[in-house]
């Protein structure tokens, strides 16, 4: 279970609503919730008064919203950097899970565009479920997309999503590894039946020792795209990828280039995918 979940409400978007579908999940409807609203710093006194006013009836139509056991629920309201708040927040309540809402932004648009989310996604080191403003709908969780190839992010992503469904009454993970077509062997062995892929083996038998209902795909071309299109053409409730943290610990403070440009596998998925996106981390 997820002990503790920092939802970022900035008052629009859909966080709220992801936040109500995963109360519904057996493994986190006891997790206790902390609701943060950022109120920028102002420049005069008047005008400050009035953001905290604002920000307090936002965190108290959140907290309504989303109608929690008073128990489980902490609001925190907090003047400064959005960007910064949040990551400092996580801390301090040793999140296991940051909701965040995200405009889909991409590389220097990102950067010019001030994107909290982004900011966050660089510089934490903790989980992020990332839900775009555009998003038509949020669905109950049901069917779970895992990435999966040989790394160590990839097996912790699909002990998340197993985790997650393990309780949820037909719920189904499906297991993709996107394949080169410059790697004809391969292609060959899973042209027919994905399920023979190599790279697959461990992840189908976990998640049938677990249980759950799957399906494995292998799709040929870029892994970001495919993995994209077939968020869409699964009609996917959730993505889960690994995003490991390839930086040194001097350079923890520092934005890592590849994911501030794009270049990035979880970059990508993060702003084209159309459906909430789970970024596992884990220390390369």
């Amino acid at each position: 279970m997820i002990q503790n979940i920092l939802l970022a409400d900035s008052g629009t978007g859909n966080t709220r609503e992801m936040m109500k579908k995963l109360m519904q999940i057996p493994r986190i409807e006891r997790s206790r919730i902390t609701i943060l609203h950022v109120v920028p710093s102002q420049s005069t006194a008047a005008a400050m008064t009035e953001s905290w006013e604002k920000g307090g009836r936002t965190l108290a139509e959140a907290v309504s919203e989303l109608t929690l056991n008073p128990s489980q629920v902490t609001a925190i309201l907090r003047e400064g950097e959005p960007k910064d708040v949040v990551g400092k927040v996580a801390d301090e309540i040793d999140a296991g899970l940051i909701v965040m809402g995200s405009r889909g932004l991409k590389g220097l648009k990102a950067i010019i565009g001030n994107s909290v989310s982004q900011y966050v996604f660089q510089l934490s080191s903790r989980p992020m479920l990332l839900v775009k403003d555009d998003l038509y709908s949020i669905q109950a969780i049901k069917r779970i997309l895992v990435a999966i190839d040989k790394s160590d992010s990839a097996k912790q992503s699909l002990q998340v999503a197993i985790e997650l469904a393990r309780d949820i009454e037909g719920s189904e993970i499906i297991l993709v590894h996107s394949v080169s077509k410059l790697n004809t062997k391969l292609v060959e062995v899973i042209q027919d039946r994905p399920e023979n892929d190599p790279v697959l083996a461990d992840a189908i038998a976990k998640v049938r020792q677990a249980g759950i209902k799957y399906r494995c795909v292998a799709p040929q071309g870029k892994p970001g795209q495919r993995i994209c299109e077939l968020a869409d053409e699964l009609n996917v409730s959730l993505l889960i990828l690994g995003s490991p943290d390839r930086r040194p610990s001097i350079a923890k403070a520092m934005p890592d280039l590849d994911r501030l440009l794009g270049e990035s596998l979880s970059d990508y998925v993060r702003v084209y995918a159309n459906c909430p996106v789970l970024l596992t981390r884990i220390e390369a």
